[in-house]
């Protein structure tokens, strides 16, 4: 059985970083295509960042793009998500996703991802 596991959430000032991780086990780690999502109170879950499956491919939302970087270790079973120049408008739950699709022609989503972790709250006070 599949488990993500995130960790590396926290509450930071606007302006700041956080370092999000997800530790995968129970599955061929390098089968996933790798994603981001959050989900903020009253707000519908959205996608933030996605990476291939030897991670040298990468996609990202508008909004955090220029401040978010993706990466993943494929020998260690973990994805990250660093994040930048930290806004109020980023205090979400983020969730860490396991899929096997990477659309050409279509932007990702959360239909595409099958496997979730638990979430990771991050909390920006300005």
């Amino acid at each position: 059985q599949v488990r993500l596991v995130e960790s590396g959430g926290g509450s930071v000032q606007a302006e700041g970083s956080l370092r999000l991780s997800c530790e995968v086990s129970g599955g061929p780690f390098m089968s996933y295509v790798m994603g981001w999502f959050r989900q903020a109170p009253g707000k519908e879950r959205e996608f933030v960042a996605a990476a291939s499956w030897s991670g040298e491919a990468t996609r990202y939302a508008d909004t955090v793009k220029g401040r978010f970087t993706m990466s993943r270790d494929n020998a260690k079973n973990l994805a990250f998500l660093q994040m930048n120049s930290l806004k109020s408008a980023d205090s979400a739950v983020y969730y860490c996703a396991a899929g096997s699709i990477w659309p050409m022609e279509r932007p990702l989503d959360s239909a595409d991802f099958r496997e979730w972790g638990q979430g990771t709250q991050v909390i920006i006070s300005s």
